[in-house]
């Protein structure tokens, strides 16, 4: 059994504080009936309606946000908006990043409150596929692309992983890596004599960012694609 309001706010129709309101003003029902109770407990089979929709819960939420630049990948900062204050509308509490992107750097940024799956998609064991759009502040070469696919010493212990590394007709580097190493793309460029200009993330694991997701915006994953995820760290 839950809470109504910690139903509705899980599901992310609101704040709490929103969701009680909701109920206070009778536009909640449950099982037919209207409900003004934000304190009745209810069970999972029970039918859930806000607004005559019905309202399902989910004990795992998952999101996809375009981060913009400006924006720190943290829970909380006490000088710079962070990604969580872009999730608005809803009950953010549990939810946080799989793993972060420079405050520079925009692109596509998973959040869940899923920590068995952040876990294992970060794993160094999995592998995760992570591309990113690069500008750089010279052109690369043949020889910088081969030496980024085959692995660059970037002062850790060991060189990078092998990558994949192409130009796009613009000129630009598209770079898969599989690993999550400390600024390891900015390090990787600086390692065959480059510096990044513009850092964007385009897919992480079987995740791609939509190109109707603006800057800024987030939206819930689908099934399918919360099962492709599921998939990227069963391997």
């Amino acid at each position: 059994m839950i809470r109504l309001d910690k139903l509705l706010a899980d599901a992310g129709t609101g704040t709490r504080s929103q969701v009680k309101e909701y109920i206070r003003r009778g536009q909640v029902m449950v099982n037919g009936a209207v409900c003004k109770k934000p304190e009745q407990k209810v069970a999972e089979e029970d039918l859930v309606c806000l607004n005559g929709q019905m309202v399902g819960y989910a004990r795992f939420r998952y999101y996809m946000l375009h981060k913009p630049q400006g924006v720190v990948t943290a829970t909380e900062d006490s000088r710079d908006r962070t990604v969580l204050d872009l999730l608005t509308g809803i009950n953010t509490a549990h939810i946080s990043p799989v793993g972060r992107l420079d405050k520079d750097t925009e692109g596509l940024l998973l959040l869940t409150n899923d920590g068995e799956l952040a876990h294992r998609l970060l794993s160094p064991k999995r592998h995760v596929d992570k591309c990113y759009l690069v500008r750089t502040e010279k052109p690369l070469s043949e020889t910088d692309l081969r030496a980024l696919e085959t692995g660059v010493d970037i002062g850790d212990e060991k060189s990078t992983l092998p990558a994949k590394a192409c130009l796009s007709p613009d000129g630009e580097l598209l770079l898969t890596i599989r690993e999550g190493r400390y600024h390891q793309v900015k390090r990787m460029l600086q390692a065959v004599g480059n510096q990044v200009v513009y850092l964007k993330r385009l897919s992480f694991g079987s995740l791609r960012l939509p190109e109707d997701l603006e800057i800024g915006q987030f939206r819930p994953l689908t099934k399918e694609e919360q099962e492709r995820l599921q998939h990227d760290v069963a391997k």
